[in-house]
């Protein structure tokens, strides 16, 4: 009784620090990010694997778009033994986190990358992992703070966490993985041979540290029984959800490398036009289905469905603006994601080490990126989200162009900082003012499905694109072009492009919920 009582609204203990807890869970989901993207871009480069193969694992990045399709069960059901102490939320963030820690053990163990296959499936389950665990983040989030007042202060704290954790995680594995780096002296002091088995074995220990801390925070509110029984509950539940979601990856991994190989793709097939193609399809078959959707009655069943209610719902509200919300998010972030898969291999080609990029990453992304968050945080509550999404916008395009300004200079530390200073600033102010409009955007009733559909949403057509990059800077240098400068500056321009879309959005009002309140 004494730890329910002392248990605030929402599971937050009272006296905890409300926005820790939101660094706390941005920290989290943040950490593993760039173990399955940036940093592992890097590490196949370091491999000697094709350019063409590293675009083509930016498809693990798909993975978190695809996240309203189990987002649902994450609202309806609870993990069995963590829910019955920790709570639905707390439940699932620690579910996720031991698969986190699970994955990375297993792609340190096979870091030398001789299966790519086998790379392959360890790096989609961790992004399985980290996607559910922002799920349920979100939602816990956006159920704790649901007016724009509070999202602003804790939109910023979120992404304080989680960024510093990407920052942190991305510059640290650069560091340990560089044999003769600044840190490699240090790292064998300690009986740590430097290399990828070592990297991510160390970033698996850091995202561990959240889990503890969940786990001793007091019982949730309506919650009963005995921590110790919970605990152990879930862990052994926990064991069996692992095993129960790697064997299915890894039976759907094998029938879609097969279906690929029959079909002859391969690093020297043009994947564009396909890609583009399959990007159209979510747009034509939305635009076909929303004027049933729109007459939906409340007691529908497309309407009434755990499954699909809670986007059917979203379309009911706007209607055909829908698609043009969905079009503005699906080009906001663009640039940003463009550049995030094939930014670290192209300053690796231009001479820098794994060390000057990982010091860049440690010394001068991570306050660029606090000062971007904050200040992205700061405006959404003083002007109109039009404006900050401008300012956002403009901001992640200057950090794209600093890309091909950077490739026209001399090797140089202070010029590589430079550049990622602008990077890092402007997605993580772009970030920011983002992350608010979409939690706006949501109706409380489904915080977590829905939020989930539009985020994963805005990064479909980015991350079905970025794929196809490697092939894209192949076939313009084959051109006689310089493949990474247009590749940037192309990136740039599509930040700059979503700005279009403002004045149609303006004054973009959601239609009343018919329904009895939840």
């Amino acid at each position: 009784m004494a730890e329910a009582a002392a248990a605030g609204s929402g599971g937050i203990p009272r006296g905890f620090p409300r926005m820790a807890l939101y660094v706390l869970l941005g920290f989290s989901a943040g950490l593993p990010f760039y173990m399955f993207s940036t940093v592992l871009s890097v590490r196949l480069a370091d491999h000697g694997v094709v350019l063409a193969v590293i675009g083509f694992f930016a498809w693990v990045q798909l993975l978190p778009t695809f996240k309203f399709l189990w987002a649902p069960l994450l609202d309806k059901y609870d993990v069995p033994g963590f829910a019955r102490f920790c709570g639905k939320r707390r439940g699932w963030i620690m579910l996720s986190q031991l698969g986190i820690l699970t994955s990375m053990v297993a792609m340190a163990v096979f870091s030398d990358d001789a299966s790519l296959p086998l790379t392959a499936l360890f790096a989609v389950l961790l992004a399985f992992w980290t996607t559910t665990l922002e799920v349920a983040a979100d939602a816990w989030r956006i159920e704790l703070a649901p007016t724009p007042e509070e999202q602003g202060p804790v939109a910023a704290s979120n992404l304080w966490g989680y960024r510093t954790a990407m920052v942190a995680a991305g510059s640290g594995a650069l560091l340990f993985a560089d044999v003769a780096g600044s840190l490699s002296a240090t790292l064998r002091s300690f009986g740590i041979e430097p290399g990828w088995t070592a990297a991510y074995l160390l970033i698996a220990a850091g995202a561990a540290v959240p889990l503890p801390i969940l786990a001793l925070l007091p019982r949730a509110p309506g919650c009963g029984g005995g921590r110790g029984a919970a605990l152990a509950t879930g862990l052994l539940a926990s064991a069996g959800i692992l095993l129960a979601v790697a064997t299915v990856t890894a039976t759907v991994g094998w029938v879609i490398l097969a279906a690929a190989t029959g079909i002859g793709i391969s690093a020297g097939t043009n994947v564009l036009p396909w890609v583009l193609g399959i990007a159209m399809l979510p747009f034509l078959l939305l635009a076909a289905a929303l004027p049933w959707i729109r007459d939906a009655a409340p007691d529908s069943p497309i309407r009434a469905s755990t499954a699909v209610g809670p986007y059917a719902d979203f379309f009911w509200r706007y209607g055909f603006l829908a698609i043009a919300v969905l079009a503005f998010v699906s080009v906001y972030r663009m640039g940003d994601v463009l550049a995030l898969n094939l930014s670290k291999p192209m300053i690796l080609a231009l001479g820098y080490t794994k060390t000057q990029i990982g010091w860049a990453d440690g010394l001068v992304a991570l306050g660029s990126s606090i000062v971007g968050v904050g200040l992205g945080g700061w405006m959404v509550t003083k002007w109109r989200w039009e404006v900050t999404l401008s300012i956002g916008a403009l901001f992640a395009a200057l950090g794209n162009f600093g890309f091909v300004w950077l490739a026209h200079q001399p090797i140089d530390q202070n010029t590589l900082y430079l550049a990622t200073a602008a990077d890092q600033f402007g997605n993580g102010m772009a970030g920011a003012v983002f992350v608010v409009y979409l939690s706006m955007l949501v109706n409380p009733r489904y915080p977590g499905a829905q939020y989930a559909f539009l985020s994963g949403f805005a990064f479909l057509l980015a991350r079905l694109l970025s794929g196809a990059g490697g092939t894209a800077v192949t076939w313009l240098d084959n051109a006689g072009y310089d493949g990474f400068d247009v590749f940037f500056l192309a990136s740039g321009v599509i930040s700059l492009a979503a700005l279009l879309f403002l004045p149609v959005l303006a004054n973009a009002t959601p239609r009343l919920d018919d329904r009895e309140p939840a």
